[in-house]
């Protein structure tokens, strides 16, 4: 039966969608276009957008309607996407009122002028230039979670946005129960006897080209540049306008292919994801991702499991041969596999293999939770992160470019997101495991450029869905159990057991 409240909650949701879509672009248009000089008024409207549309949602509820839908649900009369749709706005809700508008405006005029600041540290390898900003944005994100309200740690409310339904326990249980698990696995990989060397891969690669190559693998592997873009930034994102408007970037390397490539193909498993979600709800939560841990599962499945897999390569690595002949001409298919999965602890986290990566994952959480905790001070940050890295990856780090400065994610105000990369490899195993079993001759397929049943199968199991599920609830509907970190490690252990023989 139609139900005429629901219609019009729609209704009011899609409006604020059209000023989020706005809000989109100008960040789209900050990080691949604009000039330096508009910081500071880029800031500004970026600043007034977030205010009205702050205000704007809650003004959702401004007749009463909002309630009187929660009071439906509650009663079981809505069934459905109805029921999605106002549990999952009745939940958003309930946080965005806590937050004042001059908060939410302050938030986001010093993260859109932080993330500026950011990268000119970062080119000047001065933590002193961006401590002051970070120690504001941390402050403002502690008064974030008391307004918003926790019950265990002030991380759990910034948590919560990301991986709905995750606190801080449950991270550091998984988190701390894969490293004992990485650390020696590593140490095995470290004493192996096989060599890999991975520089033979170096050489001279036009930037146009490179361009051409990484468009070419995206379209192949399904995204639809009629409906979608890829353009060029500092740091690799996606962003959606909406389903039929999704843009992405990668960063490239005169020297290093496969620097761009990895970067590609992630960021190609967002926009799928993206791409995937019903364009008929647009503006509801059923067009909406589930949580950046399962939306980190699309990307590291592509990125790894199957991008870095022997069989992606057999159909792509002619091509690259091709395209170009040096060195790749004098490099065998099975070398250039292991050069993909070569380990070796790196300071960079996006330039890490698959088998480190969760180490930097686990410093960052540690530390970030630390400050926001208050048992780490701003200044003492760079400190605690060259202590870390140098007990979990034994290196040490020689600048804060390479180290406390690499990511953008802290200018961003985006705290209590890291976690969800390794959340997301995770999801990625079990998901990909249970995709084995149902697509026939999967590894076959991917060999002969076949992509077509994988983007399907994504498609019906995930994109589709939008916010019906909750993270765990959609891994026991598509794998027939909760979270299991099993899937991840035998992954693992399976493939480089076979690349270092031991």
């Amino acid at each position: 039966m139609k139900n005429n409240l629901v219609d019009e909650l729609k209704r009011r949701l899609v409006e604020i969608a059209h000023l989020n879509t706005a809000s989109s672009l100008l960040h789209w248009d900050r990080e691949v276009n604009m000039a330096p000089r508009s910081i500071d008024s880029r800031a500004a409207t970026t600043a007034y957008l977030a205010g009205l549309i702050h205000n704007k949602f809650i003004a959702v509820d401004s007749d009463g309607l909002l309630k009187k839908l929660k009071k439906q649900l509650d009663s079981n009369k809505l069934k459905g996407g109805d029921a999605v749709i106002v549990g999952e706005t009745w939940r958003s809700f309930e946080r965005e009122r806590k937050l004042p508008e001059k908060f939410v405006r302050k938030m986001a005029e010093v993260t859109s002028k932080a993330q500026h600041i950011w990268a000119e540290a970062r080119k000047q390898n001065k933590f002193s230039l961006f401590k002051p900003w970070l120690s504001e944005i941390v402050k403002l994100k502690r008064e974030e979670a008391r307004l918003v309200g926790y019950s265990g740690s002030p991380y759990d409310a910034l948590l919560d946005v990301y991986e709905p339904g995750m606190t801080t326990g449950n991270v550091s249980e998984i988190l701390f129960g894969l490293k004992d698990f990485l650390v020696p696995f590593i140490r095995k990989i470290k004493s192996s006897q096989r060599a890999i060397n991975a520089n033979i891969a170096r050489g001279s690669f036009p930037l146009d080209k490179q361009h051409a190559f990484n468009e070419s693998i995206a379209r192949k592997i399904g995204f639809d540049f009629e409906t979608g873009r890829v353009d060029k930034s500092a740091h690799p994102f996606t962003i959606t306008m909406h389903p039929q408007d999704v843009r992405f970037t990668t960063r490239y390397r005169n020297n290093d292919v496969l620097y761009s490539i990895g970067s590609t193909i992630h960021e190609t498993g967002h926009a799928l994801y993206e791409q995937g979600l019903p364009a008929e709800h647009f503006g509801t939560p059923l067009a909406e991702s589930i949580s950046l841990g399962v939306h980190e599962s699309q990307s590291r499945m592509w990125e790894n499991m199957i991008g870095k897999s022997k069989s992606f390569w057999k159909y792509f690595y002619p091509k690259l041969q091709k395209e170009f002949p040096v060195p790749f001409m004098r490099i065998s298919l099975n070398d250039f596999y292991n050069i993909v999965n070569f380990v070796k602890p790196s300071l960079i986290r996006t330039e890490s293999d698959e088998v480190t990566y969760n180490l930097h994952i686990i410093i960052r959480f540690e530390l970030e939770k630390a400050i926001i905790e208050g048992s780490l001070e701003i200044k003492d940050l760079p400190a605690a992160w060259r202590s870390k890295v140098n007990e979990y990856l034994g290196l040490d780090v020689p600048s804060d470019t390479l180290g406390v400065l690499q990511d953008v994610h802290w200018s961003g105000g985006s705290i209590g997101y890291f976690p969800t990369y390794t959340l997301g490899n995770m999801y990625a195993a079990q998901f990909y495991s249970a995709m084995s079993k149902k697509i026939h001759g999967l590894s076959n397929k991917i060999a002969k450029g076949d992509f077509r049943d994988i983007k399907k199968w994504l498609n019906k199991n995930i994109h589709q869905h939008g916010k019906t599920y909750k993270p765990n609830d959609l891994l026991v509907k598509v794998t027939g159990e909760p979270l299991n970190s099993r899937y991840f490690c035998d992954y693992l252990e399976n493939k480089y057991k076979a690349i270092y023989k031991f």
